[in-house]
């Protein structure tokens, strides 16, 4: 646990949380997610916005038979909506990474 002060100078405690010990490949697991032949992952947690929704948007253009893994390091609630308007079905997991799964139907 960390102390730290905040801005009214009060000495608050904060905890740290544990990092995952997921991996991306935990979502194809779950049964909404159609066995495929293969997969790809895009690792956008880095990226500041709009960038992760765009990167993404660009990779599920040529999607194919395989499955897409978007990594991201919070949960993508504005492509979701865009995924639906294109058709695709997704999966998303964890929180810190979250890992979400795109595939076409």
């Amino acid at each position: 646990m960390d102390r730290m002060t905040n801005t009214f100078g009060r000495t608050v405690a904060r905890t740290r949380l544990h990092a995952t010990t997921m991996e991306p490949t935990d979502v194809l697991d779950s049964e909404a997610v159609p066995d495929r032949a293969g997969h790809e992952t895009l690792d956008v947690r880095e990226l500041p916005p709009p960038k992760p929704l765009q990167e993404t948007l660009e990779a599920v253009v040529d999607l194919g038979d395989v499955v897409l893994i978007q990594i991201n390091d919070r949960r993508p609630q504005h492509l979701f909506p865009k995924l639906e308007e294109r058709g695709l079905e997704y999966e998303s997991t964890g929180e810190d990474p979250v890992y979400t799964a795109i595939w076409k139907p």
